[in-house]
């Protein structure tokens, strides 16, 4: 069923939002600091429970379980998106060595970037889509096929390498230092100022936040075409996201699968925008230009389950696979401890000879 959402709310909540988020960027200027896992962890509760106060709020204000339900899934959505968005994270902190200390700053920095691209697309895709409705077709295509990219690990190699053309442009055309100054962007050396490598590390953070964009908005617009609940649900998805770097740390080396339930959630969503689309069909190709009444239409709430399904199943098998590995190193290091105390070298498995097998 069709909802509204009042002015008034959507301005108060973006006016909120925005001042938690100008808060917590002041926060790092006066301090930056590297966060205990305790104060990472107690900031990741804090904004996800602000973004379901906000889903309960949504609902009291709207009347609606559909706003709530389509808020959820595309912020769970997002959520998963952004943390898939960290390991390109981690690939270029340590491509550019940058100091744990100021990994706060950039990380900041990386959000406001993605913020300011992704309201850019929304509203482009807002507009595409009441204008053209065939534009769900090349979004779920988009979609599709970014699944296919996503279920390859990669795809992660290829989103670094694609900022590292950008900043070879920028070293053979500006003046860069060799060392950091702090959390400066400028600096002098021998009298003369300069870029620090900071910088470099920003538009590396830009590039990649352009390459999510650009997957993530057609996603979220399978799942709600309603502009006020698409930005904020990529807003809260990305509030929490410099905490949650600090507070995964060595954790993200281990969710291995995590890929494989993004890509199925991508291909899911392109499928479910291809159903939509067949059902606003307007191309005269297809059904004669009428609406195709067979397709399928898949619920918000089946959406929802998808997603959590998707997360839980990748996170876990990662965790289990993770755990597994683990204990198989352990075993062998004691096996080695023990082979070496006795004086004997410690038993290596050998492929089978041909002679086995007769």
């Amino acid at each position: 069923m069709p909802y509204e959402i009042p002015v008034w709310f959507e301005v108060t909540a973006l006016v909120v939002l925005t001042l938690i988020l100008l808060a917590d960027l002041l926060l790092i200027i006066k301090r930056p600091h590297i966060p205990s896992l305790k104060e990472a962890t107690l900031w990741v509760v804090f904004y996800v429970s602000l973004a379901l106060i906000f889903a309960v709020v949504l609902l009291w204000v709207t009347q609606s379980p559909q706003a709530m339900g389509e808020f959820v899934a595309g912020w769970l959505t997002e959520y998963s998106l952004s943390i898939d968005n960290l390991f390109v994270f981690v690939l270029i902190m340590a491509q550019f060595s940058v100091p744990r200390r100021y990994q706060q700053q950039v990380l900041m920095v990386g959000i406001i970037i993605a913020l300011i691209l992704r309201a850019i697309f929304i509203l482009l895709g807002a507009a595409l889509i009441e204008s053209f409705s065939w534009i769900f077709y090349i979004f779920g295509a988009f979609l599709v096929f970014t699944a296919w990219r996503q279920a390859f690990p990669s795809a992660h190699e290829e989103d670094a390498q694609a900022e590292a053309g950008i900043v070879r442009f920028m070293r053979r055309f500006v003046d860069i230092s060799d060392h950091y100054d702090e959390g400066k962007l400028r600096t002098v050396v021998r009298g003369k100022k300069v870029w620090t490598p900071m910088i470099l590390v920003f538009v590396a953070i830009g590039v990649t936040d352009l390459i999510f964009a650009i997957d993530s908005i057609p996603a979220i617009f399978g799942i709600t075409q309603n502009p006020f609940i698409v930005f904020t649900a990529n807003l809260f998805a990305l509030m929490g996201l410099r905490q949650l770097y600090f507070l995964l740390g060595g954790l993200l080396d281990r969710l291995k699968y995590l890929h494989y339930g993004i890509a199925f959630i991508l291909g899911f969503i392109g499928l479910k925008l291809f159903f939509h689309a067949l059902h606003v069909n307007e191309l005269p190709f297809i059904n004669n230009g009428e609406p195709v009444d067979w397709a399928p239409e898949i619920s918000t709430w089946t959406s929802l389950l998808v997603i959590v399904l998707s997360m839980a199943v990748a996170t876990i098998a990662s965790l289990v696979s993770s755990a597994r590995e683990k204990k198989a190193v352990t075993v062998d290091a004691a096996a080695a401890a023990v082979a070496e105390e006795k004086g004997t070298p410690p038993t290596v498995d050998q492929p089978p000879s041909p002679d086995d097998h007769r």
